[in-house]
């Protein structure tokens, strides 16, 4: 049972006299654990609700037009508790993490609803065989998986978890139950690339309903006492993990119909080679992991410069950004000052000292390390920033630096870009007129 703890003005629920308090039990006769369920049986236009309000069981009769939302409202989006991730990883981000962070940045989730709900990739390993029905039955897909090897007795290493090995078997088991899935390998250097990255490439495409796999290089911060040792990619042990998942990806092509595996973004640049044409990673089926990400970021900016009109002159902006995206930014400011040649823009990339200098993502740049490197040079009229610098609310960095404090400590007006190369280009030129700024 889940408690009901509000009900919104005019709905169908608030028509029938369901109230604040309430515990839902049941959706048409199916008993309520959490939001799939929820989601699933609240669609039908003649919806069943059983509540328990002070012991007593009430049924309600609600009259709804289909997909309309009932007005329920629960405590949480999850409608319980996210799953705590059951996995010891040798090689987790969040392990690496130095004290003193916000206590919601400690917290390991591995949640197969959160997959569905908001993209997130799961290991398998909190899932029973219950739970794998459930997605069948209720067609939840995709599914993203954290897969890492399809070695079982290398994934029970590389987890530390003695069941990550066995609930491998879940992938042939969605796989059946027509569950479209996008899979996720973390690559260690010397323990799951190589021969072992070919084993599980090769392994992950006999699935009918594979979608993608990405192979992406784990995360290496400062913060590693004690935790296993793990070489960082040089440039030519990344070179080997781009020409096996290339090699692979041709033969998927030829097989498939579908090129399948991608390698991230930032093997090509660890490995000083270029990010492949667009044509390479067709529908861009895993963004989220980096893979293709400055190609799209490119052509989306190029598009929008041959048809953008002419801009404001004597104009200064300044890009702040990862080390790893240096390049990218600068070759775009290049390509848009050509253009117009009375703008002025100015690429910062910013060391990562709060992690660790071989963390060179933008997405990992805090607002500290920002005011200690721009302090005291000239800005311009506006610093931009891109969202992925900032906390889903678009207000924090991770060090818990506030937008606010960085405007204020910089004397700069602060404008926070999506990750659509037009409103790059848009704010550079100062056409843009969207609400995503500082103020």
């Amino acid at each position: 049972m889940v408690e009901i703890r509000g009900i919104q003005p005019g709905s169908p629920a608030a028509k029938a006299g369901v109230c604040p308090g309430d515990l839902l039990l049941t959706v048409n006769g199916e008993a309520i654990r959490d939001v799939l369920d929820y989601r699933f049986f609240a669609t039908d236009p003649h919806c069943v609700l059983t509540v328990s309000r002070g012991g007593e069981e009430l049924t309600f009769r609600l009259r709804n037009r289909v997909y309309e939302e009932l007005g329920l409202e629960f405590g949480s989006y999850l409608m319980d508790e996210k799953k705590r991730c059951a996995n010891n990883c040798i090689f987790c981000f969040i392990d690496q993490n130095p004290p003193g962070m916000r206590e919601t940045i400690y917290f390991k989730d591995d949640d197969e609803r959160l997959s569905f709900l908001m993209g997130n990739y799961v290991t398998l390993t909190n899932l029973k065989d219950s739970d794998v029905d459930r997605i069948v039955r209720m067609r939840i897909s995709p599914v993203n998986v954290s897969v890492h090897t399809m070695n079982p007795e290398l994934r029970v290493k590389m987890m530390r978890n003695r069941f990550a090995g066995e609930k491998l078997r879940y992938l042939k088991q969605l796989d059946d139950g027509g569950i479209r899935i996008n899979a996720q390998l973390v690559l260690c250097r010397g323990i799951n690339d190589g021969d072992e990255l070919d084993f599980s490439m090769n392994e992950l495409c006999k699935l009918e309903n594979l979608e993608s796999v990405a192979c992406v290089p784990c995360g290496m911060t400062a913060h590693r006492e004690g935790l296993t040792e793990i070489p960082p990619y040089d440039r030519e042990s990344a070179q080997d993990v781009v020409e096996r998942v290339e090699r692979k990806a041709a033969e998927c092509l030829r097989t498939r119909g579908s090129r399948t595996v991608y390698a991230s973004d930032e093997f090509y640049l660890t490995a000083v080679l270029p990010i492949p044409p667009a044509e390479a990673y067709e529908d861009y089926p895993q963004l989220e992991n980096g893979v293709g990400m400055l190609r799209l970021h490119a052509e989306e900016f190029r598009e929008a410069l041959e048809t953008c009109a002419d801009a404001p002159t004597h104009r200064h902006v300044s890009i702040a950004t990862g080390v790893a995206a240096e390049a990218h930014m600068r070759e775009l400011a290049s390509l848009v000052c050509a253009r117009f040649p009375s703008l002025r823009v100015d690429v910062h990339a910013i060391r990562n000292r709060f992690f660790g200098e071989s963390i060179t993502v933008s997405g990992l740049v805090t607002g500290g390390d920002l005011i200690e490197q721009l302090t005291g040079l000239p800005l311009g009229e506006v610093l931009l920033l891109p969202e992925n610098m900032l906390r889903h609310e678009g207000d924090l960095f991770l060090d818990g630096v506030s937008l606010d404090d960085v405007r204020e400590k910089l004397g700069v007006r602060v404008e926070v870009t999506d990750r659509d190369g037009g409103d790059l280009l848009a704010k550079l030129l100062g056409t843009d007129k969207g609400e995503k700024t500082d103020g």
